[in-house]
């Protein structure tokens, strides 16, 4: 019975007595990556919400997933006169492809605008959150959406944001700007 006792000592004397020196931690580059996740964009298929992916440089920041909403869908995603495609409720505006840029982060400022309040003379609406509320803020050449269109906002910022915050619980929206005044919960946006 003894003999069983001593083989895995047996073994591990024989692993660690092979010759090979003990180094400690050894730098070798940067962090270890991957593919960044993908940012669900909410397109409109057959009067419905539907989920398209797309690649963002900073995951997790709602107004670069806004940004990709409001450039609209691919070329090959669009219907045409034949097919049904994907559409959007919302005007594609003259600066909604200009590359993201880091006017507001989601923690309500910037280290170029701590008060949050960036990017209100672009035409791409921001984002900020504080606690359970988010709050997008809209350019005035967004008047008169459409409930469909409100819930792709809604529910494109709230995806984005939940890419890195996995856990957050139920967030209340306020659409405000252009005309807007909308409250509702991201409950409401269609799973992925």
């Amino acid at each position: 019975m003894k003999a069983l006792h001593r083989a895995p000592m047996l073994a591990l004397l024989a692993v660690t007595s092979c010759g090979i020196p003990a180094t400690g931690v050894v730098e070798a580059g940067g962090p270890a990556s991957g593919a960044l996740p993908l940012t669900p964009v909410y397109f409109v298929e057959n009067g419905r919400l539907a989920a398209l992916p797309r690649h963002t440089g900073r995951p997790g920041d709602p107004t670069d997933a806004l940004r990709l909403l409001i450039a609209g869908p691919l070329a090959g995603e669009r219907g045409t006169d034949s097919t049904d495609g994907y559409t959007t409720e919302l005007p594609l505006l003259p600066t909604a492809m200009a590359p993201p840029s880091a006017a507001v982060d989601v923690s309500g400022g910037s280290p170029s605008d701590p008060s949050g309040a960036a990017g209100s003379a672009t035409d791409t609406p921001t984002v900020t959150v504080a606690g359970n509320v988010m709050t997008i803020r809209l350019p005035a050449g967004m008047a008169g959406l459409s409930d469909l269109g409100v819930r792709q906002l809604v529910c494109t910022a709230t995806a984005a944001y939940r890419l890195t915050r996995p856990s957050t619980g139920a967030l209340t929206v306020a659409v405000t700007g252009g005309g807007h005044l909308v409250r509702m919960s991201d409950a409401r946006c269609p799973s992925r």
